[in-house]
């Protein structure tokens, strides 16, 4: 059956993308990673940046059940229209711009998360024998993050740096049964990438955080949440994230009852007799 919606179409390329040609590859990534510039773009333009001919095109739409490059852009523009509805743009200051931005990251952030996925991910969090967490690079304090969050309500979280080249030595640890979240945003950092295929082949339950559908790390993830970084300058913002993992912690603090309140105690005391806190 052909897709009648953008994300019914972006499963369909998730489900299809291991076993895709190099060319249709390429024309995938650029509907899950681009669906904005789709919209508006001819078919001589897509093809261009896909690095295949427009009959491609149009055949890759017709694998799909679809009657031709044009029911791509109607379902990509569909997608806009929807988003617009979440979306207010202002002209005014430049810090204005920054917090307007940032509040419409979070109003896509939030729209896009499947509830059912949403609690399926907070279980594994909560129940899982250990959870292990990567972010390198500009997602770092992102993982730093989510491992201390929920390392208040849970035992046995531990980030993974990969300092010094030490990535293998700490993949080593990983356990049947526990679960590694890999947080990552254009440009995808190669050991990221790398952790989360390995854990993925090792058996453990793999979540990502990631940007969109296009990130390799989809690939690897058994459960993905995606994250709007739009930015209102160069930078790509973080702010997405950072609601979402405070979220995430709190909804597997929930999730634990008694025994979350129990390590918060715990570590409360810890707190208290080593002094961490002024007053």
């Amino acid at each position: 059956m052909a897709p009648r919606s953008y994300p019914e179409l972006a499963g369909l390329l998730r489900a299809r993308l291991p076993k895709l040609a190099a060319g249709q590859r390429r024309i995938a990534d650029l509907l899950l990673s681009d669906p904005e510039g789709t919209a508006f773009r001819s078919i001589s333009a897509t093809a261009k940046l896909a690095g295949v001919h427009e009959s491609s095109l149009v055949r890759f739409a017709g694998s799909l059940g679809l009657s031709g490059y044009p029911a791509l852009v109607e379902l990509c523009r569909a997608q806009l229209a929807e988003q617009a509805q979440l979306l207010r743009r202002f002209d005014q200051t430049q810090l204005a711009d920054v917090a307007g931005q940032d509040q419409r990251n979070l109003a896509r952030t939030f729209a896009m998360i499947d509830p059912d996925g949403w609690q399926r991910v907070a279980a594994l969090l909560a129940d899982a024998p250990a959870v292990h967490v990567i972010g390198l690079r500009k997602c770092f304090s992102v993982a730093y993050l989510l491992s201390y969050l929920l390392h208040l309500v849970r035992p046995r979280v531990r980030q993974l740096a990969a300092a010094g080249g030490t990535l293998a030595d700490e993949l080593r640890d990983l356990g049947e049964g526990d679960v590694l979240v890999a947080i990552s945003i254009h440009r995808y950092t190669a050991d990221t990438v790398r952790a989360l295929a390995h854990a993925r082949r090792r058996g453990l339950h793999t979540v990502a955080l990631t940007d969109n559908a296009g990130s390799p790390l989809a690939e690897h993830a058994g459960h993905t949440l995606y994250v709007e970084t739009a930015g209102g300058t160069l930078l790509r913002s973080l702010t997405g994230f950072t609601a979402l993992v405070q979220a995430m912690a709190t909804e597997v603090a929930v999730h634990l009852g008694d025994d979350g309140r129990s390590e918060l105690g715990a570590d409360e005391r810890l707190l208290d007799e080593f002094g961490v806190y002024f007053g």
